[in-house]
């Protein structure tokens, strides 16, 4: 525990956030109530196909909007991505965005009324120090964040992940001018998330909850959602997964994502660190890669987590023993479906020691709570390979 005599920290909370089924309806008027009349939709290729995109189009024009779309967001998104939302941004004149989709659509669409008012390159406002005082405030356009997927949170977050091409890293860009204006947390627009992503994208947000559950440093408040998120996600993940229109479980699921994305502003750790590499390398999916290797990295931790895990096992309603919240962890794993290795998701082992180096350079890695160096992390990626727990529980 820190010395709270001493103690000088900063604590943040997120946007206006509208949370029930029908508020998708509500997207005009939040865009009115933030100075927007121009918008500019950025969403993903599938989604711009398909009938959920014309409910966001339809309560837009309905407000007497003038409505674009942008529909260039790669599951990885590049920098390439964000500068073609703010090419079209700038020649239609568009005044601000409405962000529709998954984590990579919020991200992009966050990035591009970020950057449609710098005249920096994207990589000068990397979440490294203060570099983010570096952007001119005056030219972010405003943002309303619409979710479609309950994993990430990005709609009440201050940054974006971007990859660099040229290095094959993920990037996370920050600036407070980026958090949405209103998030519209509507489960209806979940209900058509098939099941594999459903599994992936909740197993993002579990890692959120336990990663900023875990992450040294004294954040009550943050500890206090986290562990709400935690057992939020595995009361409804299962049901989620299981019934795709079950809307309190997918409610549950999407209230679950924001209060990861919430807490994690204390820290997040290996997980994030070793699943980084490996998504800008191999182009898989953020969140399975989380599910996979969070309970390889409970394990590596538990010298300096055990405790919390037992406390955040007992507010599950289970024994309050660690191998018992890791067991649960696995179970839940299993039920959705998520492989228990790298290897079973097709990631090939002779790269391990290069994506080690750059998990240890990645910005998660400083907040985990036992120090990392790119041995322990090359050690990590070994285990969750092979399936290899420290632990007498079996993967």
């Amino acid at each position: 525990m820190a010395n709270l005599a001493t103690l000088v920290t900063t604590w943040n909370y997120p946007t206006r956030i509208r949370f029930g089924v029908g508020t998708v309806r509500e997207a005009g008027e939040a865009c009115r109530a933030a100075g927007i009349t121009r918008p500019l939709v950025v969403t993903d290729p599938g989604l711009a196909r398909l009938p959920l995109i014309d409910r966001v189009l339809e309560a837009l024009r309905g407000a007497g909007l003038h409505v674009a779309v942008f529909d260039g967001v790669r599951p990885n998104p590049t920098a390439a991505n964000v500068v073609a939302g703010v090419e079209i941004l700038r020649r239609d004149g568009h005044d601000g965005v409405v962000a529709v989709g998954g984590g990579s659509a919020l991200d992009v669409g966050k990035l591009v009324a970020f950057m449609a008012g710098q005249t920096r390159p994207i990589w000068d406002f990397e979440d490294i120090g203060d570099r983010w005082t570096r952007a001119d405030p005056s030219g972010i356009r405003p943002v309303i964040a619409v979710p479609t997927t309950a994993g990430t949170g990005s709609e009440v977050g201050r940054a974006g992940v971007v990859t660099d091409e040229t290095t094959h890293t993920k990037k996370i860009i920050f600036h407070p001018g980026m958090m949405p204006k209103t998030a519209i947390l509507d489960p209806s627009l979940t209900t058509g998330l098939p099941p594999h992503l459903t599994a992936a994208t909740g197993m993002d947000a579990l890692a959120h909850c336990i990663e900023a559950f875990c992450a040294p440093g004294f954040h009550p408040m943050a500890d206090g959602i986290a562990a709400e998120g935690t057992r939020l996600v595995f009361t409804a993940l299962p049901r989620a997964f299981r019934d795709g229109v079950d809307l309190e479980a997918r409610g549950m699921m999407l209230a679950a994502s924001a209060m990861g994305a919430t807490a994690f502003q204390k820290g997040l750790g290996a997980v994030h660190s070793l699943s980084h590499p490996i998504g800008a390398v191999y182009d898989l999916h953020h969140g399975l890669l989380n599910g996979i290797v969070l309970p390889y990295v409970l394990a590596f931790n538990r010298p300096a987590i055990e405790e919390r895990i037992r406390r955040l096992a007992a507010w599950l309603g289970l024994e309050p023993r660690f191998e018992a919240f890791l067991e649960a962890v696995l179970e839940l794993r299993r039920t959705t479906g998520i492989p228990a290795t790298l290897a079973a998701a097709g990631v090939p082992a002779d790269r391990l020691s290069e994506l080690a180096a750059m998990a240890e350079r990645d910005p998660t890695a400083g907040s985990n709570p036992v120090p990392l160096d790119a041995a322990a992390l090359e050690q990590l990626y070994r285990r969750a390979m092979s399936g290899e727990l420290s632990s007498s529980t079996a993967s």
